[in-house]
């Protein structure tokens, strides 16, 4: 009986590190080349790494729905770059998935996931790249959706008054 609670308590901090390494992770693609670099120069005591798996570009295939609901189809296919590292000092991995053909970038990306496994890392890499990103990206998005309210047409249909 108290193996049920212990594994409850669990669950939410597991589920809580699970969904900040999937913003961290959206947030290193999405990041552009040179600040992942410069980054990883300011970098305290940058730790040796091998790479498990090397970087290499492939098609992955797009699926969606219809008003996103509904079945599945098949909507076109996607170049993505990866690329999975180890650090020599703890064992922690990192991985790296980027849209488009840069296989640097990818190598960027899951060396900077594999440095902010613990505690540590993930608030230096969160000072040093990601809360600025994120709110640059939000600055991006917002002008983006106000250009598009901009050209947002209402149609709408007069009601005759015959009978």
């Amino acid at each position: 009986m108290s193996a049920l609670p212990q594994q409850d308590q669990q669950q939410p901090a597991a589920q809580a590190g699970q969904i900040a390494r999937q913003r961290r992770l959206r947030l290193l693609a999405r990041a552009d080349t040179a600040k992942l670099q410069s980054v990883l120069q300011a970098w305290p005591g940058l730790p040796a790494y091998r790479r498990l798996k090397p970087p290499e570009t492939g098609l992955a295939m797009l699926r969606a729905r219809a008003g996103g609901v509904g079945q599945r189809f098949n909507l076109g296919e996607m170049t993505v770059s990866r690329c999975v590292v180890v650090l020599e000092n703890d064992g922690a991995m990192g991985v790296g998935y980027v849209q488009g053909r840069d296989q640097r970038k990818a190598e960027m990306v899951a060396l900077c996931d594999a440095l902010a496994q613990d505690a540590a890392g993930a608030e230096r890499l969160e000072a040093l790249l990601l809360s600025g990103l994120e709110a640059e990206l939000a600055a991006k998005q917002q002008a983006w959706a106000s250009k598009v309210a901009a050209t947002k047409v209402d149609f709408f249909t007069l009601v005759r008054g015959e009978d």
